[in-house]
């Protein structure tokens, strides 16, 4: 709890500082926008505005995450981080959009601007400054897992390429009288507008969810493995209820001589292994039971492997159980997504049941979900 509250504190600040930068620079650009007659310039100004409004929102959004849990929503409020991110994104495609039709607007009815050396040195200045708290606040966000502070720290250095881009079209009409900033602003503002649409997009993967991690499904994965009870973990799926907010559930492969009193012990031994070191609660452990007693199952398993995984669309077997007794033998098959899964399911039981027809093949099909 005290690392979430730490991690919310972070972003807090960095916001406060974000929004600080972001008046201070709109004040100054509106007066010089005003004064030498630029677009540019004051579009750069409805930037820095954008920005700071984006970290207010951040800094609500984050607030609104650190609810605690209730009877209504008792995984907490975590993804309400991911609709700040979505608020700003859009924010970020406005201001893109806006950019684009105000620049059209001064290439059809040109104005001439006029610059002073020392409008040019506050541009300057606003540059190095938007490009360095684009980079910190980013950064900060990559290191706390924080959507909303990367997608305010992108807007942040696109702005400071607004800003570069202002200073040099300033520049190039006092050295030589051609006006470039309405161009350059449309380009701009095309260039705002696609950073504004992969946040966009970026973020409502995170609201509908995603494949997890590869490094970080098979690293936990690997952890429990590491048990010497278990002979391997699978079909992993981990939910997301907000940043570093994550609960999963497995199934894992244990000898079929384990008691329940064991199985209770080993589950519980698990569950406490992953939250100490993982930060990931484990809401539900299945499990498939492996054959002891009779080295025929053994045999028999790599066979029905071999025979299935030949099929590019079948990409994994796990959990293979032979009953001698009642002759039937079980197991999973994780399919990719480019296979009817119905079809698939019967190829697998044909061909099995051709190589052992005394037994009923019982399978089930397993989605792609994580690698």
């Amino acid at each position: 709890m005290s690392q979430i509250k730490s991690r919310d504190q972070i972003i807090v600040k960095t916001s406060i500082l974000s929004i600080f930068v972001n008046a201070f620079l709109a004040v100054f650009k509106v007066i010089i926008g005003l004064a030498a007659n630029s677009i540019a310039v004051i579009l750069d100004a409805v930037n820095n505005i954008s920005d700071g409004l984006s970290s207010i929102i951040t800094i609500v959004g984050t607030k609104l995450a650190g609810m605690s849990p209730n009877k209504k929503h008792p995984l907490g409020y975590g993804r309400m981080e991911y609709l700040s991110s979505l608020v700003v994104a859009a924010i970020v495609f406005y201001a893109g959009i806006t950019s684009v039709v105000e620049s059209v607007k001064k290439i059809i009815h040109p104005e001439k601007a006029t610059y002073t050396r020392v409008a040019l040195i506050i541009i300057a200045v606003a540059v190095l400054a938007k490009f360095f708290l684009g980079i910190y606040v980013k950064n900060t966000g990559k290191k706390i897992s924080s959507a909303a502070l990367v997608a305010s720290g992108s807007e942040a250095f696109f702005d400071g390429i607004v800003s570069a881009s202002v200073l040099a079209s300033a520049l190039i009409y006092t050295l030589t009288g051609i006006s470039l900033e309405a161009y350059v602003g449309v380009l701009i503002g095309l260039m705002i507008i696609k950073s504004g649409l992969e946040l966009i997009i970026e973020t409502l993967n995170d609201i509908l969810g995603k494949r997890a991690d590869a490094e970080t499904t098979k690293e936990l994965k690997s952890f429990i493995a590491e048990d010497p009870e278990i002979r391997g973990a699978y079909d992993l799926i981990i939910h997301n209820y907000g940043p570093d907010r994550n609960i999963a559930s497995v199934h894992v492969e244990v000898p079929d001589t384990m008691t329940i009193a064991q199985m209770d012990e080993l589950t519980r031994r698990i569950e406490q292994r992953v939250y100490q070191e993982k930060g990931i609660v484990l809401v539900a452990i299945g499990v498939y039971a492996y054959n002891t007693k009779n080295d025929e199952a053994a045999k028999m398993r790599d066979q029905v492997s071999e025979t299935i995984l030949k099929h590019d669309w079948a990409l994994q077997m796990h959990g293979f159980y032979v009953n001698f007794k009642e002759k039937t033998m079980r197991f999973d098959v994780v399919m990719n997504f480019g296979i009817d899964m119905k079809e698939g399911k019967e190829e697998i039981i044909n061909e099995v049941s051709k190589l052992y027809p005394d037994f009923k093949v019982n399978v089930t099909i397993d989605l792609d979900i994580t690698d």
